[in-house]
């Protein structure tokens, strides 16, 4: 899969930014999100604006941690949080715009990627995901960009779900699994197998179901999950249901497959 360039990164952050503000400008405050039933309309429109408010922290003091993020204070009304959104997401992009993709800069990936570059991704992703969520509460869903979403199914599988800890080992199986797009004619695939090891905490985890984005291994696959990149980027964050991809194979593979993606992932 070969990522999209940074420039790019940035527009879609701003481009799918802008549609959720504009959205649930529209929306009523108490509007519940299904894709997140806990949430309403400005639930949602607070979790981005604490998101991107971290990220802008972090560019912003890059390269320390963020040990000394204060988070912000959520306003009264549903006008100011819209309003604290639009002065954080201008001062976050403000923030991307003065960085280099490669400069050092802290985040949580894992083995890790220390660089501006993954705030790029990870937020583009982000904001498109809550894009998709701000549009399901006001019920007028729009299509998601072919060339994003394709890499979202990278994104979230590699990353999202594929993190491996460096407390931790992963014992793959000869068993694989193919997304494939069926739009942009690309395919991600991984390998399975099972995640052990003895957290910082001391807590001993041994056998749970994993799985690891991989090369193209050449072999057939033991299941497939077929559809658009958009409704497997959609689907691989829980915002669509099993009806909108096709899925064949082998049942056990499916199960493990299911353990690892029912994990949340919000």
């Amino acid at each position: 899969m070969t990522r999209l360039d940074p420039a790019t990164y940035l527009e879609h952050i701003r481009a799918e930014s802008g549609r959720f503000a504009e959205v649930l400008a529209t929306c009523p405050p108490d509007a519940r999100v299904p894709s997140c039933p806990d949430w309403d309309a400005a639930d949602l429109a607070w979790h981005l604006t604490e998101v991107q408010h971290f990220w802008e922290h972090v560019i912003s003091h890059r390269p320390a941690p963020p040990e000394t993020y204060t988070e912000p204070e959520r306003p009264a009304t549903y006008a100011e949080v819209l309003a604290a959104f639009d002065a954080t997401h201008g001062a976050f992009v403000a923030a991307l715009e003065a960085a280099d993709p490669t400069d050092p800069a802290w985040s949580w990936s894992v083995p890790g990627d220390q660089h501006v570059g993954f705030t790029y991704r990870r937020q583009a992703h982000e904001a498109l995901i809550h894009r998709l969520d701000a549009e399901l509460a006001a019920g007028r869903v729009t299509e998601l960009p072919a060339a994003l979403a394709a890499d979202g199914v990278d994104e979230a599988l590699a990353v999202m779900y594929g993190g491996l800890p460096p407390w931790g080992r992963f014992d793959p199986r000869p068993q694989h699994v193919e997304f494939r797009a069926t739009d942009t004619a690309t395919s991600v695939w991984v390998q399975l197998g099972t995640f052990s090891g003895t957290t910082p905490e001391g807590v001993e985890r041994s056998g749970e179901p994993d799985q690891h984005v991989v090369p193209d291994p050449g072999v057939p696959a033991d299941m497939v999950v077929t559809g658009t990149a958009a409704d497997l980027d959609a689907w691989l964050w829980h915002r669509v249901g099993d009806d909108r991809v096709s899925i064949t194979g082998d049942a056990d593979v499916r199960a493990h497959v299911g353990a690892v993606l029912g994990q949340a992932i919000d």
